[in-house]
């Protein structure tokens, strides 16, 4: 299960694409991710990341990239793999790479970043990628021995304002500030053209969902081009 760190460094410029479904949604089964995981990798895709406990060991199953795991639990706060116990369950599943809150809010269980990070090292060969909002969440996280980084949460923590595309500038301070782990692009990437731009602001690779894997949103997107 242990991601070595050739094929960590096989993903820069890559696409990472994120197969999710939201509760109660037609699509909203572990098979069917797995299903559209699978897919996305026939089309380039580098790596997957995928949520819930079944939809890790059904992708791990049918793909042969890295699978980037969570655990949402809530929708409000910290939610993504917001505890120790979640962070575990997800690199038990098979994750090779456990995604979790990398904001610096505090967690449901009282516990630390670090103390979350350090938990997953000690107990599984999973690495970490923290998912933040801002400059000073990626240089907290990067502190407390996360493995990637990820702007996944940029928008959404009160900390910045939320970008109708993605968050280039946040993108471009991160990258500035010559972190060790690498970066991930993540939130609100919904055109080839935004991906790149992505990459060219300093992102080491980039992860589209809602645009690739989520056909009710998509076809929202068209509906509400015709009817102007």
């Amino acid at each position: 299960m242990l991601l070595s760190a050739a094929a960590l460094q096989a993903l820069r410029g890559r696409l990472i694409v994120s197969a999710q479904a939201y509760p109660g949604e037609p699509m909203r089964h572990p098979q069917t991710m797995a299903q559209v995981a699978a897919s996305a990798v026939i089309g380039g895709a580098g790596a997957v990341r995928v949520q819930g406990i079944a939809d890790i060991q059904f992708t791990r199953s049918v793909v042969e990239v890295p699978v980037i795991g969570l655990f949402k639990d809530g929708h409000e706060g910290v939610f993504i793999t917001p505890t120790i116990h979640h962070a575990l369950a997800v690199a038990n599943a098979g994750a090779h790479i456990v995604a979790l809150d990398g904001t610096r809010r505090e967690r449901p269980d009282g516990k630390s970043l670090e103390q979350t990070i350090s938990a997953v090292h000690e107990r599984s060969a999973a690495l970490v990628m923290a998912d933040c909002g801002s400059l000073d969440d990626a240089l907290a996280a990067a502190q407390a021995g996360a493995d990637l980084i990820g702007t996944t949460l940029a928008g959404y923590t009160g900390e910045r304002d939320k970008t109708e595309g993605p968050d280039l500038e946040l993108l471009e301070q991160i990258a500035a500030a010559g972190l060790e782990p690498p970066l991930i692009a993540e939130g609100r990437i919904h055109t080839p053209a935004q991906a790149k731009a992505a990459l060219d602001a300093g992102a080491f690779a980039v992860v589209v969902g809602t645009a690739i894997t989520h056909p009710a949103s998509i076809t929202g997107w068209f509906d509400a081009a015709l009817r102007g």
